[in-house]
């Protein structure tokens, strides 16, 4: 890998990155969301990275989805209770979407730093020549 494509390369990272945040946002504004018994639950969202087909970087091979199952919540009170007062819940862990949040959000600046650096070099490397 040569320097002058580690912007490209730092540049796919962040838009799988991207992807990550998106997905992880997606889980955490839906954590609360209820349904049926008879219905599915929201299901949570997953980044699949994988190598870029060109082998410089990498790239979002798919999406893969948590269960449709979800939790059963007591909540007779709930309108969409069943005759029992089960309601279903997506089952979805706030703190592990914290703690991926917050991984993807450290490796997203990381790469933007990358991207910032390169371009400082070659913007170096310019004013190198015309020295």
């Amino acid at each position: 890998m040569s320097t002058f494509n580690a912007i490209g390369v730092a540049t796919t990272g962040v838009t799988v990155y991207r992807k990550w945040l998106d997905a992880v946002s997606d889980n955490i504004a839906n954590i609360d969301n209820v349904t049926r018994t008879s219905e599915n639950a929201f299901q949570a969202r997953y980044v699949v990275a994988q190598e870029a087909q060109d082998g410089n970087g990498a790239q979002v091979g798919g999406i893969a989805y948590g269960s449709a199952e979800g939790r059963l919540s007591y909540e007779p009170d709930n309108p969409l209770a069943d005759t029992e007062g089960y309601v279903r819940r997506p089952d979805i862990d706030l703190g592990t979407q914290m703690a991926q949040m917050m991984m993807a959000q450290r490796s997203y600046q990381a790469n933007l730093s990358v991207v910032d650096r390169a371009r400082d070099s070659y913007q170096a490397a310019i004013n190198l020549g015309k020295a």
